[in-house]
């Protein structure tokens, strides 16, 4: 029998490397670990063969191995490459790209915004074309309980941050639509996360509409919300759901640009 040539050597070394690749993404989707028999056969590997590969993974601290429950984890050394990859990611910058293409769809303005301490500051803005259109400087702070965007993150934050939020509210009118009581506010937030984006129809300034939608971070955790904006007489009611289609897209595209993951409720 001929011995294995160069490239026979090299074709088997990407295999292998696929292979060994393919496990940790698989043990990354089972944050309770898996069994050797569990995992064989989601990689379509023979057990021989996957217990070799996770054994190499192994070495290098990319996979451990628990002894008490014969599971297999994701390792340390995988941490420290997905840390390297979330240390150079820019997330506005990121995000830019996506609400250009959002402006282009829709042909409204698109913002960005971001909840922090009670607070929600609006990071990124991309403006559309039309004569008649929202304008928010960089920097600024938007209500929470009358903003598309605030809603849309204030509905996926965890119970204990949205309790310290909803207290630190005055549910300030702005509006004849504004929400005035945390009742009012707490039952959109319930709509909002069985929909999947937020309408701010009025609530903040009149004659304004807009549709936001949570981005989500490696956690599962709302950390923006980007929306489209625009005058009540384009952004119509009966517009509102064809619009929300692409501005929940947007939403999903930035989050899996950034390394974020989708809430599994």
């Amino acid at each position: 029998m001929a011995e294995p040539t160069k490239t026979d050597q090299a074709k088997g070394s990407v295999q292998s490397l696929n292979r060994a690749l393919g496990l940790l993404q698989i043990l990354a989707e089972h944050p309770d670990g898996l069994s050797l028999a569990e995992i064989a056969p989601l990689a379509q590997l023979a057990p021989s063969t996957a217990h070799r590969l996770l054994s190499s993974l192994q070495a290098l601290d990319f996979v451990n191995f628990e002894q008490d429950n014969s599971r297999w984890f994701v390792g340390l050394a995988a941490f420290r490459a997905g840390a390297g990859y979330l240390r150079r990611r820019d997330h506005i910058a990121t995000a830019r790209q996506i609400m250009r293409q959002l402006v282009e769809q829709t042909g409204e303005t698109s913002n960005l915004a971001v909840l922090k301490n009670s607070t929600l500051t609006f990071v990124a803005q991309i403006e559309c074309n039309e004569a008649m259109r929202m304008a928010v400087p960089l920097g600024a702070r938007g209500p929470l309980h009358a903003s598309a965007v605030g809603k849309a993150i204030l509905a996926y934050t965890n119970t204990q941050e949205r309790e310290l939020a909803l207290k630190a509210l005055t549910f300030e009118p702005l509006t004849q639509k504004t929400h005035a009581t945390k009742a009012a506010l707490v039952a959109d937030l319930e709509m909002v996360r069985s929909r999947g984006y937020a309408i701010d129809d009025e609530e903040q300034s009149v004659g304004l509409r807009c549709i936001g939608a949570p981005i989500f971070d490696e956690f599962g955790e709302p950390i923006f919300a980007v929306s489209i904006s625009g005058p009540a007489v384009r952004v119509t009611g009966a517009r509102v759901e064809e619009l929300a289609a692409f501005v929940v897209q947007a939403a999903s595209v930035i989050t899996d640009q950034i390394g974020g993951i989708q809430p599994k409720s």
